[in-house]
């Protein structure tokens, strides 16, 4: 198993987390969910082409049959967010449906293949196992269409690479063998009962406590995925609701611009001070002139607190196969931000004769990818079928 290729991608609404498995080493990416129409009039050419890091000039172009318009060029990810015609998601997205998805997919994958072969000339970058994540509210009638048009033949050209001769371009080929669909909420329950590389059972107290019922709350950027487990494994009537951080970030974004006059260039920079934490929280609208935005930010996480507590509440009072759950999970990126904030409201609902005792796992904003990467190499395992004796023990 260790020489194949695998990669799990996490599509995030704010982020793309990913983990490779490249002939048995693990690679860890992270890259904005933001893509801006790359124009050459306004390209700036670098003073020093030295100084210039790759991930923040990845400027690319895909040929693939999910892309129709094959001749656009695009900034992505860090570079699209120095861009001024910035895209981020909107309210809500369909994944599926929506190019940008390939694009930051495929180019991510590219991205590892030209980090790890540096050398000039086209690439060739097979992966044999490929896991993807859809919301609960897109995963039952999406699933194959988006396991579809991932599997084949792909290539992504690098223009303006740093430090190679004109015309400064790389082509890398991605080969994908198989695909599979994982549900964001059950992929960390996965990560949190499973051993990422013997893939066997490490958390025994968690499994023994899903059988009286266990319920997760995945807090992503436009979507909150509720999953119930019930005797270790999912159960179908719990489902997710269209709500998340994006929300709350743009009311932050919108109050700071007016007020402060600062324009922050994209989501995931204010993430990323929210995630930094309080003594991060100022801007620099004009140089020497510091603003705290704190007032703007704290009302906008205790109302996300508050409203995901009583998704929270909604959900385990309407599923009969999880009432009486034993254990209540926060887990996603945006639960891990706003703990604090969802801790005191708890004390709230405790307050007024409703508690949520909610437990906070360690890594939150990671658990999806982590249980991907376990949902790959377990899929691999089971089309292998002369690997079953060496790897049946996983199944017991």
């Amino acid at each position: 198993m260790n020489r194949n290729n695998f990669l799990a991608v996490d599509v995030g609404n704010s982020w793309y987390k990913a983990l490779v498995s490249d002939q048995g080493e693990t690679f860890d990416y992270q890259m904005p969910n933001a893509i801006a129409l790359f124009d050459e009039e306004f390209y700036e050419k670098p003073y020093d082409e030295e100084d210039v890091d790759l991930e923040e000039n990845l400027i690319v172009e895909i040929k693939s049959p999910s892309i129709q318009d094959r001749r656009e060029i695009f900034y992505i990810g860090k570079s699209a967010m120095q861009q001024k015609n910035v895209s981020l998601t909107s309210f809500n997205n369909q994944k599926v449906d929506e190019e940008r998805t390939y694009i930051l997919l495929f180019a991510t994958a590219a991205y590892h293949a030209l980090l790890t072969n540096p050398a000039e000339g086209d690439l060739q970058f097979t992966i044999d196992q490929l896991a993807v994540s859809l919301p609960t509210t897109q995963y039952k009638e999406k699933k194959n269409q988006f396991k579809q048009r991932l599997i084949g033949n792909h290539t992504v050209i690098f223009h303006k690479v740093p430090g190679i001769r004109e015309p400064k371009e790389v082509a890398v080929k991605i080969q994908i063998e198989d695909v599979i669909v994982g549900a964001e909420g059950a992929l960390a329950y996965l990560a949190l009962t499973r051993d990422q590389e013997t893939l066997m059972i490490s958390d025994d107290s968690l499994v023994k406590d899903s059988f009286k019922g266990i319920l997760i709350g995945d807090l992503g950027g436009d979507s909150v995925d509720f999953v119930g487990i019930k005797k270790n494994k999912p159960v179908a009537s719990v489902e997710g609701e269209p709500f998340g951080i994006n929300q709350f970030l743009d009311h932050i974004i919108q109050k700071v611009s007016k007020n402060e006059m600062y324009s922050f260039n994209s989501r995931s920079e204010l993430e990323e001070k929210l995630v930094a934490g309080q003594s991060e929280w100022y801007v620099e609208p004009f140089a020497g002139v510091r603003k705290d935005i704190s007032k703007y930010i704290t009302p906008q996480m205790r109302l996300m607190a508050i409203k995901y507590l009583e998704h929270f509440d909604r959900v385990r009072s309407r599923s009969i196969e999880i009432k009486g759950a034993s254990r209540y999970i926060a887990v996603g990126g945006a639960a891990e931000i706003a703990e604090k904030h969802i801790k005191e409201a708890a004390v709230k609902w405790n307050e007024r004769g409703r508690p949520i005792e909610l437990l906070f796992p360690e890594n939150m904003s990671q658990l999806n990818v982590q249980g991907l990467m376990i949902l790959a190499k377990m899929q691999w395992i089971s089309k292998n079928k002369e690997y079953a004796d060496d790897y049946a023990y996983i199944k017991s």
